[in-house]
């Protein structure tokens, strides 16, 4: 049996956590001088519900390596000889740092089993890690061997989409979560900004405005992007506001997609940077292709122009056709 296990910053739910036995390493986060482990000691509705009345903004630390470990000495202990880690992007996170840190205490601790363990850093945030993993998990309940699930991971990691809308950036800019350019770009803004992921770090790649608008982006994007093969599932997360996930949900099967849309609110270790208000969708694109805020500009700009010229072409055939009268 192939264990997989992750930090806390997945944000997969506790049902899908149960059901493919995933071993997960918490996150603390530090709430006015009060320590708390991501998803043990604090739920995200009581967290979401206590954020605006927080004297000091709130803070994380990554797992320690033993808490990493202790996922794997007990399943070692089980048996098990093959450990699958996937973390949170290395550039906004130490989970990856920490669990390699583990991984060698581990081996060093079984030096005649020699078991199998290797360390993904998965260049994401939140359900950016958490569809590698259910994805991974799906495969090897499909039989996919230990050696196949990591050439996937390292292969395609870099395919999944990240798409990320917050009412506020001021705790991404705070946290660091977002490259200096953006969090500059941010500040000028003053319509809603949509991020991804850029070289392992959060970037604006569009801005629009209003929530309506922010919706039809995504569901654009995934129609021009989907890998009809990979995606079997999509990802949908939310901080606060439910509603608006499922508003998302019910137009992405309005385009005609039949896969599995699971919507998971972020958790706590998460939320502390997105906040209140916070909407994310995440899927694996057929291509990388390159996402900025001047390219989707000039994709709007143009689009733009190619609704005035068709608009141009109806009046004057209505025009033109006046005159023949």
């Amino acid at each position: 049996m192939i264990k997989i296990l992750a930090d806390s910053t997945c944000d997969l739910s506790e049902e899908v956590i149960r059901k493919y036995n995933i071993g997960i390493a918490p996150l603390s986060i530090t709430l006015d001088g009060k320590t708390y482990k991501d998803r043990i000691d604090i739920k995200p509705d009581d967290f979401y519900a206590m954020i605006d009345k927080l004297n000091a903004p709130p803070t994380t630390a990554m797992p320690a390596p033993t808490e990493f470990l202790s996922i794997m000495e007990a399943a070692y202990a089980e048996g098990t000889r093959a450990f699958l880690c996937i973390t949170m992007s290395s550039g906004t996170s130490g989970s990856y740092q920490s669990a390699e840190i583990a991984k060698t205490m581990f081996l060093e601790s079984h030096p005649d089993d020699l078991p199998k363990v290797h360390v993904v850093d998965s260049l994401s945030m939140s359900h950016g890690s958490g569809w590698l993993i259910l994805k991974s998990a799906l495969l090897r309940e499909r039989g996919m061997s230990f050696e196949d699930l990591v050439d996937f991971n390292e292969a395609f990691k870099k395919h999944v989409k990240h798409f990320l809308s917050v009412d506020d950036l001021d705790n991404l800019i705070r946290s660091g979560r977002l490259t200096n350019a953006s969090a500059f770009i941010g500040k000028l803004l003053r319509i809603k900004p949509i991020m991804s992921m850029r070289d392992g770090k959060g970037a604006i790649v569009a801005k629009e405005r209003g929530r309506k608008k922010v919706l039809k982006h995504y569901v654009s994007a995934f129609q021009e992007r989907n890998h009809a093969i990979m995606n079997d599932f999509i990802i949908i997360g939310y901080t606060s506001d439910k509603s608006i996930a499922l508003n998302l949900k019910g137009q992405i099967e309005d385009i005609g997609y039949h896969g599995d849309i699971y919507i998971m609110q972020m958790g706590v270790a998460v939320g502390t940077h997105v906040g209140l208000g916070g909407l994310s969708m995440f899927f694996m694109e057929k291509d990388r292709k390159h996402d900025g805020l001047l390219v989707n500009e000039m994709q709007n700009l143009k689009r733009k122009k190619d609704e005035v010229i068709g608009k141009m072409a109806e009046f004057n055939a209505h025009f033109n056709g006046h005159r023949k009268e």
